[in-house]
């Protein structure tokens, strides 16, 4: 019989704490529920202007909570709104009258804490929203809004250069970067990719394609994709400079079917190289031909390839050189060659895992550059590397996409790594073993440790203990990796950076062989016309002195002469004899 009671003593207890608890939270709704239809009553003070300043006056006075959105009565404009006028100015807005507990001084809380409170009191919508569905076309910069236009990588709707920045892109940014090398028009597409170019297509898409904004600029229209905001250029902020728009490329013999090579051409009675390049510019050609009074616009082809360049005398370059007939200056334009820029990553997962393998400092991000070019494909890292996946803080060709990708997603051509493990070899079923020499190397990889990937170390670096201690360990380094990858690497191709420097598209093609791609001859020259790419250092190197010691030169020739052997005995040609100690 005890049980029993003792039961329902317990729960009635329990009854009389959960009656309890329950009636304080219904006075606590009741509560913030009069607070809050209390300062909802109240108008709030008028606000400092903003950047909506463009929107009409029923808009802004809606945003701001001078009209009730949810019921169809005649709008209760403050006194400090004078009609005519778009936004109140007067004194910085007053605290808004509420519970103590949703006042904060840290932005990042205060509106997490008041969504909360509409929705615990039933008032889900909260204020309208200010800003307008799609961003809208840049207010106040200097180029004009021309419209929004579709664009495609093989077909692309501004053929000029290629900027790109992740982080930071506006209109301006685009619009300056386009303007110094005498574009037209400026294009920015998918918020944070800038084109540049000369003629636009006669149609246009409708202005809600382009509902990107700036990655650096909120508000502002920045494309979408597949879509580009554009804008007509017009003058360079004062104290800018044009980049000069003429690279001189050398003297080349003229084919034998000129009009056939070149589809555009000028008679001017005094033609010039810069009016040449103009041209050729406005009609978006990658090379200007000049021959006297003719001028020829061309892309390479395998029939002017620019590879077999002759003595400049012959095309009247020097004093009193004569000018023979059969030959021709070429000039770069500005305009990028198109026809290798489009890439994407591979369709289906690749089956064989391959490395791009290389010391530090052997130019493993310029040959990403031309693989990406010559395959039509991203290459992948074993590490993240955001300054290369974002580059653009100068203007530079797209950035590299493939490396946010896991470098085991298998979706990329293949995956740089620096690494000499026998665990990390073995993980890759083939790889290419890039090369160079370690001189080169090692000054190469302390300039980026000290100043980044397009700067030079300072001064102070070179002359303080670390350039000792950096060579005495990265050296080693040098030699260990080729080795490691000769002793444990699958399946290889080793590629000597010089090689590749001196002869381009032959071991070029070599590569896209072994990653068993097929490549037309047109885009490998494509990629010859954009090799540079934007990964070399920028200004004036540094006047140094010799900063190898003849210990160190002792010690880096001793791995020299070790890696030969290896190579030799692997079956290879050798290092280049350019650098091996006699």
């Amino acid at each position: 019989m005890a049980k029993p009671s003792f039961r329902l003593q317990k729960l009635l207890r329990r009854t009389r704490f959960l009656l309890f608890f329950l009636s304080a939270a219904y006075l606590m709704t009741g509560s913030l529920l009069l607070l809050q239809r209390a300062r909802l009553a109240l108008p709030p003070g008028p606000r400092a202007p903003g950047p909506l300043q463009a929107l009409p006056v029923a808009a802004v006075a809606l945003g701001v909570g001078l009209l009730d959105s949810r019921a169809p009565r005649a709008p209760r404009v403050s006194p400090d709104l004078p009609l005519g006028v778009d936004v109140p100015r007067g004194p910085p807005a007053r605290a808004r009258p509420g519970p103590r507990w949703l006042r904060t001084r840290n932005p990042e809380l205060r509106q997490p804490r008041r969504g909360w409170f509409r929705h615990f009191v039933g008032d889900p919508q909260g204020p309208p929203a200010l800003r307008p569905e799609a961003p809208g076309p840049a207010v106040g910069g200097r180029g004009t809004y021309v419209g929004c236009f579709s664009d495609s990588g093989r077909d692309r709707t501004l053929k000029g250069a290629v900027f790109f920045d992740l982080r930071k892109m506006t209109v301006s940014h685009c619009q300056d970067a386009c303007a110094e090398r005498s574009y037209v028009y400026a294009g920015l597409e998918a918020g944070a990719e800038c084109y540049c170019g000369n003629r636009l297509p006669v149609t246009n898409v409708g202005p809600e394609a382009c509902n990107h904004e700036c990655k650096g600029e909120k508000g502002s229209a920045c494309g979408g994709v597949g879509r580009l905001s554009v804008y007509r250029v017009q003058e360079l902020q004062p104290g800018s400079r044009k980049r000069r728009t003429v690279t001189y490329r050398g003297c080349f013999r003229l084919p034998e079917n000129g009009t056939h090579t070149f589809p555009d051409s000028l008679l001017q009675p005094n033609a010039t190289a810069e009016a040449c390049s103009g041209f050729c510019s406005q009609k978006e050609f990658p090379l200007a031909v000049l021959r006297g009074r003719e001028c020829y616009c061309a892309y390479p082809t395998p029939q002017f390839s620019l590879r077999d360049a002759v003595d400049s005398s012959l095309c009247g370059r020097g004093p009193e050189a004569p000018r023979q007939a059969e030959y021709c200056e070429v000039y770069q334009t500005p305009v990028q060659d198109t026809r290798c820029t489009d890439r994407r990553f591979l369709p289906t997962k690749s089956k064989v895992f391959v490395a791009l393998s290389s010391f530090p400092g052997a130019g493993n991000t310029w040959v990403r550059h031309l693989i990406e070019h010559a395959t039509g494909f991203y290459t992948g890292s074993y590490y993240f590397d955001g300054t290369l996946y974002n580059k653009g803080a100068s203007p530079a060709p797209a950035g590299f996409k493939g490396e946010k990708d896991h470098w085991r997603s298998r979706r990329t051509i293949c995956v740089k790594t620096h690494e000499s493990g026998r665990r990390e070899i073995e993980m890759f079923d083939s790889a290419i073993l890039l090369i160079r020499n370690p001189y080169r190397s090692l000054v190469a990889e302390f300039n980026r440790k000290c100043a980044g990937h397009l700067g030079y170390a300072a001064d102070r670096n070179w002359k303080s203990k670390e350039w000792p201690d950096f060579v005495n360990s990265y050296a080693a380094w040098w030699s260990s990796h080729v080795l490691d990858w000769l002793r444990y690497g699958k399946r290889l191709l080793v590629v000597h950076y010089e090689d590749l420097r001196r002869s381009l598209v032959p071991t070029l093609r070599d590569m896209v062989a072994f990653l068993n791609v097929s490549v037309s001859e047109e885009r490998l020259l494509c990629v010859e016309n954009n090799k540079e790419g934007s990964f070399w250092r920028r200004g004036r190197r540094p006047h140094d002195p010799e900063p190898f010691t003849p210990e160190m030169r002792t010690l880096i020739d001793g791995y020299i002469r070790t890696v030969d052997r290896a190579l030799r005995e692997h079956g290879g040609a050798g290092l280049p004899g350019e650098y091996v100690p006699r």
